[in-house]
């Protein structure tokens, strides 16, 4: 085990990169079942963790919990400037982005020399969140769905060559098998067939609860 916000978990057997090493994948740790939520919970997610899980190595993140910040701890949102909001408690108003943004800037330089072939974020997360994102801002309102998490945007202006997905799109197929191939598609030297036949190698794994029951005496 590293120092936290460093740490790899392997998977079961993960496809290769010709010879260079797993196949790694940032993802949320709190999608990996760990309690680093604000309210100390998590947001485990099956099919990671059961049918993509065995084909990569998860780099588990939590931007929050790895900048510094305890759990359980007060629940923070976007606030201000639609186009680069602040990261701020939800009830005390305590402004986090400087510290966040110092901690992402130092991750991100490390992450730079995992070759990294794709991200998956916790959606709607003020530090983790992809696309649509509330933002408050200061006259009150109706929140804006324009935001993306300080980190992750952070990530994607740094490394705009690497697929970024939410969990919750990937539970749409056509979105997430697309996802599939693009991370797949970054093996050093990979045919259009090595593509295809690790895509169908990942979509034809039996579902977890379809296997517990055929499994069943």
């Amino acid at each position: 085990m590293t120092a936290r916000g460093t740490a790899t978990v392997p998977a079961a057997g993960p496809v290769t990169d010709r010879g260079a090493g797993p196949i790694r994948i940032l993802v949320s740790a709190c999608l990996l079942g760990e309690k680093v939520r604000y309210d100390g919970g998590h947001k485990r997610d099956r099919f990671l963790e059961e049918t993509f899980g065995p084909f990569v190595e998860w780099v588990r993140i939590c931007p929050e919990v790895d900048a510094g910040l305890p759990v359980p701890r007060e629940a923070m949102r976007l606030a201000g400037d639609a186009k680069r909001p602040r990261l701020v408690t939800s009830r005390t108003g305590i402004d986090h982005t400087e510290r966040m943004e110092r901690w992402a800037k130092d991750r991100l330089e490390e992450l730079s020399g995992l070759d990294l072939r794709g991200y998956i974020c916790k959606k709607d997360s003020p530090s983790s969140g992809m696309e649509r994102v509330k933002v408050y801002g200061s006259a009150g309102g109706t929140p804006a769905r324009t935001g993306a998490g300080v980190f992750t945007r952070m990530f994607m202006e740094r490394f705009p060559g690497i697929p970024v997905e939410e969990e919750g799109r990937l539970a749409d197929p056509v979105l997430r098998e697309m996802f599939v191939e693009r991370v797949f598609r970054l093996l050093r030297g990979a045919r259009k067939y090595d593509v295809a036949r690790l895509s169908r190698q990942v979509f034809l794994q039996p579902d977890p609860a379809e296997r517990m029951l055929r499994n069943r005496p």
